[in-house]
């Protein structure tokens, strides 16, 4: 059984296209990277998802459930955590957790174990007792995802989850969710931060105007938009490379370090060996996540 499956899903405010007919499914126990830029329809789709929009076509399950017909039953199955904290103010950490652990059903024994447990492995256990007005807003951010983790859903959504967060917040944050998904749970992200999205998910869905323009893993991605080839060189013994015209171009050169773009790499590689070329180090460009990002997104904006 696949965790989402997503299959011609439109979701329309009056005139607006929010989201245009995508389809899309994710693996159980997969890291999922949803990206786009402000308006492309990522969190609209996001909230028909985990039930809080209901589409306006398609089909849409989650961990096996319609997510209009039997919303309850998906609701029973997920986390969601965003930038905008589930959480009251005026409340200590614990009864925050209690009070939103109560709405899953869950008896006061597993609450205190899960909670403990959740807020130990994210440095929060000694603020249990402080009501969240005092916490900092990385600290807040932790305690909205135990929010989400004391039920253990199966699927995990995190939408935007360390936005406005220090580096060390958002390390520590990104570790726990690393191995979250290491123990099984099924993760949804979507982030502008491309390079934690590369460094995370299995594979990335990228959303523009509605569409999905992009779906495969990080380095597929790369292999697929990769023009030129960046190479960079260190030479052992001088030579000269004019006879490489047509398959490279000299970008930089200084002393025996070259700098070049090569249209085929395995043809540029051959001429090496068959030229007796002896290398110190040699060390090829990818594009970045970035570039790709920019360069799908960019179309008609």
């Amino acid at each position: 059984m696949k965790a989402i499956e997503v299959h011609n899903l439109k979701k329309y405010y009056g005139k607006v296209k929010a989201v245009d007919g995508i389809s899309f499914h994710v693996e159980e126990g997969e890291f999922f990277g949803f990206l786009g830029p402000n308006g492309a329809g990522k969190s609209t789709t996001i909230r028909v998802l985990t039930t809080l929009a209901k589409p306006t076509s398609g089909e849409v399950k989650v961990a096996g459930f319609d997510v209009v017909k039997e919303g309850e039953e998906v609701r029973k199955r997920i986390g969601l955590v965003s930038d905008r904290l589930i959480l009251y103010d005026r409340l200590t950490v614990m009864e925050n957790l209690r009070f939103f652990s109560k709405l899953y059903g869950l008896d006061e024994s597993t609450i205190k174990k899960r909670a403990r447990e959740l807020l130990e492995l994210l440095d929060m256990w000694k603020w249990k007792d402080t009501p969240v007005s005092k916490l900092s807003t990385g600290m807040k951010q932790k305690v909205n995802l135990v929010r989400a983790l004391i039920p253990d859903p199966q699927i995990l959504f995190l939408d935007e989850p360390t936005l406005g967060l220090d580096p060390h917040t958002t390390r520590k944050i990104r570790d726990f969710i690393k191995e979250l998904n290491k123990k099984g749970t099924t993760i949804i992200l979507t982030t502008h931060m491309l390079h934690e999205a590369e460094i995370l998910c299995d594979r990335i869905a990228i959303i523009n105007r509605g569409k999905i323009v992009a779906m495969d893993t990080p380095r597929n991605l790369k292999h697929l938009f990769r023009e030129k080839e960046i190479v960079e060189l260190e030479l052992l013994n001088p030579i000269d490379l004019s006879s490489f015209d047509g398959v490279m171009k000299v970008l930089e050169h200084t002393g025996d370090y070259y700098k070049v773009e090569v249209s085929d790499i395995n043809t540029f590689l051959s001429m090496l060996s068959s030229k007796k070329v002896r290398l110190k180090s040699i060390r090829t460009h990818e594009p970045s996540l970035e570039e790709i990002f920019v360069k799908l997104t960019e179309v008609g904006s």
